[in-house]
C-alpha cells in the first residue's frame, strides 16, 4: 500500500509556474516516508546533530552566516517576493544560527531531519501525512489564503501576504514563505509515522547534492525499522511543465 499511495501522492504534487518565474533555478526534492517508528532522541541522533553542528561551525568560521552560499541564495529569493530576510529567516538560516548554542533536541525524527538540513545546508520541511488533506501544492499567495497558527498558546488565523510562496493542502496553507513557518495542524509530533518531506534548492546547490541529502535522510529513517518505506520525486521547472 505504501509504495502505490506514496507514488500517487508524489505525482499529484503541483508547483505553480509563477514559482519558477520567480526563481527558474528552484527545485524541490519531495520524499514520502512511511512506517517510521516514533521515538525519543537517542545516542544515534545526538551523534548526527553533533556532526551537523561541527560541519556548520566550520562553514561559519569561513563566512558570516548571511554569506554561506545557499543561505545567501535564499535571502535573495525572500527579498524577491517582498520578505525582509533579516526579519523573516528561511528555515536553513534559522537552524544554522542556532548551531553555536546547540541545535534543538526534540525527538528522533525531528533530530534526524534537522541534522540533515544543517549538514547539507538545505532547507528541509516535514509534514505529518496523517494530518494532511489531499495533495500538496506550492503557489504564490493572493493574500486571501488562510494560515492557522497560534500566538501565546491561543489559536490565530493570519492571511498569507500577497505574492509570498505558500505550500497548501485542501484545508489551507501548510507552510508560509516557502520554508519559513509551518502550520501546527501538519507539524510532526512524537506520534508521527508518515511524513512528506520537502528539500528546497536554489543555485549554487546542485541536483546531485540535493539527491545525496535526500538519500541520506531516507537511509537513516530506513535504519530505524524494516517497515520503513520511501519514495521520492524531483520537481524542476522542466519536469513540472512536462506534466502541466
Amino acid at each position: 500500500m505504501a509504495g502505490q499511495a506514496a507514488q500517487k501522492l508524489l505525482q499529484a504534487v503541483r508547483i505553480a509556474p509563477e514559482i519558477f518565474q520567480l526563481r527558474p533555478d528552484y527545485r524541490a526534492l519531495l520524499l514520502v516516508v512511511e512506517g517510521i517508528p516514533p521515538g525519543p532522541s537517542d545516542d544515534s541522533t545526538e551523534a548526527l546533530l553533533q556532526q551537523a553542528e561541527t560541519t556548520a561551525k566550520d562553514l561559519l568560521s569561513k563566512h558570516p552566516v548571511t554569506e554561506i552560499p545557499h543561505i545567501a541564495a535564499w535571502r535573495e529569493a525572500y527579498k524577491a517576493f517582498g520578505a525582509k530576510p533579516q526579519k523573516t529567516r528561511n528555515s536553513l538560516e534559522a537552524l544554522t544560527r542556532r548551531v553555536e548554542g546547540g541545535l534543538p533536541r526534540v525527538n528522533r525524527l525531528t533530530d534526524i531531519y534537522n541534522a540533515i538540513s544543517v549538514k547539507h545546508q538545505i532547507p528541509l520541511g516535514g509534514e505529518d501525512l496523517d494530518q494532511y488533506d489531499g495533495s500538496p501544492y506550492l503557489i504564490r499567495a493572493t493574500g486571501q489564503e488562510q494560515f492557522h497558527t497560534s500566538s501565546g498558546g491561543e489559536p490565530l488565523v493570519e492571511n498569507a501576504a500577497p505574492g509570498e510562496p505558500v505550500w497548501c493542502d485542501g484545508s489551507g496553507v501548510t507552510c508560509r514563505r516557502w520554508n519559513w513557518r509551518q502550520c501546527p495542524r501538519t507539524a510532526l509530533t512524537d506520534q508521527t509515522t508518515r511524513v512528506f518531506f520537502v528539500l528546497d534548492a536554489l543555485e549554487p546547490l546542485s541536483d546531485d547534492a540535493l539527491t545525496v541529502a535526500a538519500d541520506e535522510l531516507a537511509s537513516l529513517l530506513k535504519n530505524l525499522s524494516p517497515e520503513v518505506q520511501t519514495a521520492q520525486r524531483l520537481v524542476t521547472a522542466s519536469t513540472q511543465s512536462d506534466q502541466a
